[in-house]
């Protein structure tokens, strides 16, 4: 999920969604603006917010997360809250997910389709003991409001749809030395909480949903408050991480982080004109489970096969392949790149693409226009990276 600056085009990450900076209008502020302002960060409009892309150097902060430990706001992303006695029924009614299968205090992430397949939005959900927590991407977050709401009332679901979003501040700290900081200011198991789990606890004296989630592919946390006390939850987090080697991270270390996770964009790899099966987020989707909405058309996608699928490429000549640059398959027609970066982890020119789904071959060869000219790439598996156990 969910939502970075898509650096990978740098005119275009869930959670976020939308591909492109917005640049026109009043944009909004999370309550660590002035934070990030005195720490010099460069702030761009994204998805009607006004965020910071980077501090120093994204290269920098993208291997401080791999290394250490990097943190991130993330208080633009959308919390929607939908409770009462039948928030299961309407929230599995909703999504492509099975959200029956949480266990108490644990998360999924689940979509958001159409009736037709297409993604409206990517999500995740959390069983929490009001009801279901979900976060969604910030730029999707009146859409999926207004289509949730289009839902609940013809449904006839004895259920309330709250937005919790303007209320809700969101810190994360990302890395492999997360668990280890976070010790030092939370009572809470938070050894004992797993991957996609959840839980409530103290963190530096400010009550906090501790989630074990993340979007960049290493181990993390993502720490939900009131978002009266953002900033001094940020700046607890930001002292106690000095020894740790924590810094400040922006939403363009946040893409390249997720795209070497192999992890989707909604705007880039996912929108109303993909559906999951092409985006090889089929697992996600629980048929099974009875009627929801899309789940029709998804039937008939998975029995007739997607007919294009998202792949990895590894550029085999000195070029990056960018957001919107045509992929050429010989002898099977023509794709194109989703998001593309020079890996700062893997120090090879990296990117996502759709391909026809019968030229999608790990190993198999393909040409990425760049400039009008033909560059070699090589398909492999997804994802590109893979944190050390």
């Amino acid at each position: 999920m969910t939502e970075p600056m898509a650096t990978s085009s740098m005119a275009a990450s869930n959670a976020d969604a939308g591909s492109a900076p917005e640049q026109q209008g009043a944009l909004r502020r999370t309550p660590l603006y002035d934070v990030h302002r005195a720490l010099g960060a460069r702030m761009v409009g994204f998805a009607g917010w006004e965020m910071p892309v980077q501090y120093a150097s994204i290269i920098d902060e993208h291997r401080t997360v791999r290394s250490a430990v990097g943190l991130f706001d993330l208080s633009h992303m959308g919390e929607l809250l939908v409770s009462g006695s039948d928030a299961l029924a309407f929230v599995r009614h909703c999504v492509i997910s099975d959200p029956g299968s949480l266990a108490p205090g644990q998360a999924q992430y689940s979509m958001l389709c159409a009736r037709d397949g297409g993604v409206i939005d990517d999500l995740i959900i959390y069983r929490i003991h009001e009801g279901y927590l979900i976060v969604c991407n910030a730029a999707n977050r009146a859409a999926d409001v207004a289509h949730l709401r289009g839902l609940l009332a013809p449904g006839g679901f004895n259920a309330t749809l709250e937005d919790r979003s303007d209320a809700t501040g969101l810190v994360a700290p990302q890395g492999p030395g997360a668990m280890a900081l976070l010790k030092t200011l939370t009572q809470a198991d938070i050894e004992g909480l797993g991957y996609y789990h959840a839980t409530p606890g103290v963190v530096a004296g400010i009550e906090c949903l501790i989630a074990r989630t993340g979007y960049t592919g290493e181990d993390g946390f993502e720490l939900f408050c009131l978002a009266s006390q953002t900033e001094a939850l940020w700046e607890a987090v930001r002292d106690a991480g000095q020894p740790f080697g924590l810094k400040p991270c922006g939403l363009g270390s946040r893409d390249t982080l997720r795209l070497e996770a192999g992890m989707p964009l909604y705007g880039n790899e996912l929108d109303r004109d993909h559906n999951p099966y092409e985006a090889n987020m089929g697992w996600a989707v629980k048929l099974e489970k009875g009627e929801f909405v899309g789940r029709a058309a998804l039937l008939r996608i998975r029995e007739r096969g997607a007919r294009r699928r998202l792949v990895g490429l590894v550029m085999r000549e000195n070029a990056v392949a960018r957001h919107g640059y045509q992929v050429r398959v010989p002898g099977d027609g023509a794709g194109v790149v989703t998001s593309g970066t020079a890996s700062p982890t893997l120090n090879e020119k990296i990117a996502m693409a759709y391909l026809p789904a019968q030229a999608a071959t790990v190993g198999g060869e393909v040409e990425v226009l760049v400039r009008d000219r033909p560059y070699r790439a090589e398909q492999v598996k997804l994802p590109f990276y893979r944190r050390p156990r």
